[in-house]
This record gives structure tokens, C-alpha cells and sequence, in this order.
């Protein structure tokens, strides 16, 4: 294995992975984001007020976005991975 596809096969690692997390953290921020603002607003300081909608909400992400991140990940092993491998 050649330095140049290495580094190749890892960019392409790296960018499925920051794109498989982006629904999550999106939601993860606009979560944690609704939560504190209703917390400084009504003064209530609980810890399950920020844990629970917040944990909620990227389960409900991660359901709906889980066959694109299966589909993608299947295309990185199948199109790069494997082919790799194969060819030794």
C-alpha cells in the first residue's frame, strides 16, 4: 500500500465520519440550545431538564438518519475498503 492511498483512504474515513455525525450534533446543539434558553428564561436549574430532551432528541435523530448512515458507510467499505483489501 502506497503513502498516497493510505492518506487518501484515511481522508475519505474522515469525511464519512464527520458527515455520519452532523445530524446528530446538529440536534445535539439546537437541543441543548432550546433547553437553555428556557432555563434562563424561567430560572429553573434542574439536571435532568438538560440530560433527558437533549438524550431524547439525538435517539430520534440517530432513527431517522440511521439507513443513511448504514447506506454510507456500506458505500466507504464497498467502493474503498474492500477493494483494498482484495487487491492486497
Amino acid at each position: 500500500m502506497s503513502e498516497a492511498l493510505f492518506y487518501d483512504t484515511l481522508r475519505q474515513g474522515l469525511w464519512v465520519a464527520f458527515v455520519i455525525s452532523i445530524p446528530i450534533l446538529t440536534v445535539a446543539l439546537a437541543a441543548g440550545l432550546v433547553v437553555g434558553l428556557f432555563q434562563a428564561l424561567t430560572s429553573v436549574q434542574e439536571m435532568t431538564l438538560t440530560f433527558v430532551p437533549k438524550l431524547a432528541a439525538i435517539i430520534g435523530i440517530f432513527w431517522i438518519t440511521m439507513a443513511f448512515m448504514s447506506e454510507t458507510l456500506v458505500d466507504l467499505f464497498k467502493n474503498t475498503l474492500i477493494p483494498i483489501i482484495a487487491g492486497g
